[in-house]
């Protein structure tokens, strides 16, 4: 009965973990946050970057700086020896689904002059068990707005597949989270290639998370900064290329 209980207490812990509120003051205080400006960096080149997603784009449990999105600015800053700046705008939170993305995004003046986007979205609608249909509408929708914020061209958006947490603490290995999340990523994938669209797979990363513990954060489920350093290593040569920077 006490093994129980104490399931439960931690059951509930992991769906408040997951879940959120998304009013637009919080989308607010979190874009003040992670916008990422260096003034003494010589203007060679201005490339504001745009980030959507979910806990693991705002970087759930890791600190302001160990997100992928700001290990990615950091790693392109070292990358062009500081010639260029790379403005960053966040747009995410913990326990967002594709309606709760869509949702913040529309109440933001979201401009199309971003040099680069990047998209990863899914897991919470396979946690909170949202029918599949939901996300197959969604998704392209998310697709297209991101790539409007690119300026209509579709080669400066990268979507990523999403992390499995079944290989961690939390997950312990549950095979069916794992083929759940197969299907978001299979759907997604094929989506991105009939789109000619770049899909990059990080997945395999957090696959490790059982065997490597250093790949999982403190809460035991979500990346820790060395998984979202992994992500990133895959990411920059894209970017770089992407933005003629290679």
């Amino acid at each position: 009965m006490k093994k129980l209980f104490y399931s439960s207490i931690l059951s509930v812990f992991f769906l408040m973990v997951f879940s959120c509120s998304s009013s637009k003051d919080e989308i607010l205080e979190i874009e003040e946050d992670i916008i990422i400006k260096d003034e003494n960096v010589s203007q060679h080149g201005t490339f504001k970057i745009l980030s959507l997603g979910d806990s693991y784009t705002i970087g759930q449990s890791v600190c302001a700086k160990c997100r992928f999105p700001v290990q990615l600015v950091d790693s392109l800053l070292i990358r062009v020896d500081n010639k260029s700046s790379f403005p960053l705008e966040i747009i995410a939170r913990t326990g967002w689904t594709t309606s709760n993305l869509i949702s913040a995004i529309n109440s933001e003046n979201l401009t199309s002059n971003y040099s680069f986007a990047t998209l990863l979205i899914g897991v919470n609608n396979q946690y909170q068990n949202k029918a599949f249909s939901i996300f197959e509408e969604e998704f392209p929708e998310l697709v297209k707005i991101a790539i409007q914020s690119v300026g209509g061209d579709s080669k400066k958006l990268v979507v990523l597949s999403i992390p499995d947490y079944a290989f961690t603490p939390f997950g312990n290995g549950n095979s069916t989270i794992s083929a759940e999340i197969k299907k978001y990523n299979d759907f997604t994938q094929s989506y991105c290639i009939q789109n000619n669209i770049t899909f990059l797979n990080i997945t395999d990363i957090t696959e490790q998370g059982l065997t490597n513990p250093a790949l999982v954060a403190s809460d035991g489920l979500h990346p820790s900064k060395e998984a979202y350093a992994e992500f990133v290593e895959r990411l920059v040569p894209i970017v770089l290329e992407k933005l003629g920077l290679k």
